[in-house]
Parts: structure tokens; C-alpha cells; sequence
């Protein structure tokens, strides 16, 4: 027969006797069990933008030689292709968005997805529109014709993000009453008011695509734009 090795401190349920068995029974089932779960780790958010000062007033965008590109991306590689253009030195744009997802034990979880599903803005070059090709990422490349306009709407679009108001992501835009934010973080941004269930809504919109984003108008003061 094997002998019994306990560990130090420890009791052999087997051998207490039965009023201390059923003492230590009730005991173990009032003291509450820790539940461990794998911990997740934290990743920074990603840069959706290279280089940061691309938008800027006297940034790469207000260089007039430089054409921009809208790229269509293959399926789910927006970021792919940003990470590999940020490596390549490449300026380009694609606007990220946090979005809160719900695990089925209830934990939360943030992740960072693109405005314009597919679509990249690039800012060069012939060549840094070829390196793009290169990556593997892209479906095909439109060339924008009024590179003026574009980048007035992006640097809306990221002044938006970076004020941290809730967006709500537009496939198309709707005729409305062209609007300007008077007051605020804001003040100055432009756009065109949409109607939708709960209130009036502001939607800024990059006309080259046709899509953009809206926030809820109720916390602005707004006039509106003659045309």
C-alpha cells in the first residue's frame, strides 16, 4: 500500500472524522472561489494617420504637387495597408473609429475599425501610388480630381474623431439645409442636416465617396450656409 504524503499544513479529508468533514464541507461552500480568466492584453490604439501632420494647415496636404489617391482595399485590409504605407514612409489617411463589442461573459471590449469600410487616402507621387500596389493590399486606385476639396473634408471628418463625440458612420449622403456649428470645439464645421429617429443630425461628409459621418445636433448651435 502506498503511503500518504501530505503537504505541509495540510488535512486528508478522508481521515477527519464526520462531524469535521461536514464542518469543513460547509465551510468550503461559504467561502467564495476565485474565478481566474486569462488576462487580456492591452494593445495601443493604432495611428490612422502618417504622417500627424498630414492635415495640417502647413502639413504634406497643403503641398499643391502632391495628388491624392482614394484607395479601394481588399476585403478587411484597411489597416494592413496602413501599417505597411507607414512603414514605407508613405503619407495617407484612413479615418479609425472606436467601436464597443460584448463578449458573452459580459466584458467589453473596444477596437478601433475604419470609417469608409475599404477605403485609404493617399497623398504622393506616382511611385508611392505603384509602392502601394505593392503591398498586396489594394483592389484598385481612383485618382481625385478635386484634391482641394477632399482634403477640406477630411480635416473636418478628423476633427470630428479627435473630439471624441459619438459618430454614427453614413453610406450615402441626403439633401438637407447646409449648416455651420457657430460655437464650441467645433465651431466652424460644416455640413448638411439630416433627419433620423431621436432628433436632427449633422453629417459631415467627404464628397468624393459619398459617405461620412453624423453627430446629434442637439448640443450645437448652428447657422446655416447660403449657397
Amino acid at each position: 500500500m502506498w503511503p500518504l504524503v501530505l503537504a505541509r499544513g495540510a488535512v486528508a479529508f478522508d481521515f477527519l472524522p464526520p462531524s469535521a468533514r461536514l464542518e469543513k464541507w460547509l465551510r468550503d461552500r461559504r467561502e467564495p472561489r476565485l474565478a481566474i480568466h486569462p488576462t487580456m492584453p492591452i494593445l495601443p490604439a493604432e495611428s490612422d494617420v502618417f504622417p500627424d501632420t498630414l492635415l495640417a494647415e502647413d502639413g504634406p496636404a497643403a503641398d499643391a504637387s502632391l495628388r491624392w489617391w482614394a484607395i479601394y482595399t481588399l476585403s478587411r485590409r484597411e489597416k494592413e495597408l496602413m501599417r505597411r504605407l507607414r512603414r514605407m514612409e508613405i503619407a495617407h489617411y484612413g479615418p479609425l473609429i472606436p467601436r464597443k463589442t460584448r463578449s458573452p461573459s459580459g466584458r467589453v471590449h473596444v477596437s478601433q475599425v475604419p470609417l469608409f469600410a475599404s477605403y485609404v487616402f493617399l497623398c504622393g507621387d506616382e511611385m508611392s501610388r505603384y509602392r502601394a500596389w505593392t503591398t498586396n493590399c489594394v483592389s484598385r486606385c481612383l485618382e481625385v480630381d478635386d484634391s482641394v476639396q477632399l482634403v477640406r473634408d477630411l480635416r473636418q471628418v478628423q476633427r470630428l474623431i479627435l473630439s471624441n463625440v459619438p459618430l454614427t458612420p453614413e453610406s450615402r449622403i441626403r439633401p438637407g439645409m447646409r449648416v455651420r456649428i457657430r460655437s464650441g470645439a467645433l465651431a466652424g464645421t460644416e455640413g448638411v442636416v439630416v433627419k433620423r429617429r431621436g432628433g436632427d443630425r449633422l453629417l459631415v461628409a467627404v464628397q468624393f465617396l459619398q459617405k461620412g459621418a453624423s453627430i446629434q445636433l442637439e448640443d450645437f448651435q448652428v447657422e446655416p450656409i447660403g449657397e
